[in-house]
C-alpha cells in the first residue's frame, strides 16, 4: 500500500487507503493544535460512564439488537475512537521526534 506523508507534496490523483485519507486530511489541523500538549493527548481518557456506554452498545452490537438511534450512537462513537486513535499516533510521533 502506498504510504504517503502529508507533510510532503502528495500526488491527489492516485486512490489511497481511507485510513490514509483522514490522516492527509487533518494533519494540517493536527500539527497546529498538537505541540506541546503530546502527554495531555495520551494521558486522555473517557469517563466510566461513557465506557461503561460504549460497552453496552458494542454487547448489543455484537448480538444484532441495536435499535437505528443506538446504532447511530455506536457508530458515532466508532468515529470518535477513530481520531482519538489518530491524535494519539501524532502525539507519540512528536514524542519521538523531540526525543531524537
Amino acid at each position: 500500500m502506498l504510504q504517503i506523508d502529508p507533510r510532503e507534496e502528495a500526488p491527489y490523483n492516485i486512490p489511497v487507503s481511507t485510513q490514509t485519507a483522514f490522516h492527509r486530511g487533518v494533519h494540517p489541523l493536527l500539527s497546529l493544535l498538537l505541540p506541546g500538549k503530546e502527554e495531555a493527548v495520551l494521558a486522555a481518557q473517557p469517563d466510566q460512564a461513557l465506557r461503561d456506554r460504549i460497552e453496552e452498545l458494542a454487547g448489543k452490537s455484537t448480538e444484532g439488537a441495536l435499535t437505528s438511534d443506538e446504532r447511530d450512537e455506536y457508530e458515532g462513537y466508532i468515529q470518535a475512537n477513530k481520531f482519538v486513535a489518530t491524535l494519539r499516533r501524532q502525539a507519540r510521533k512528536m514524542q519521538s521526534e523531540k526525543a531524537s
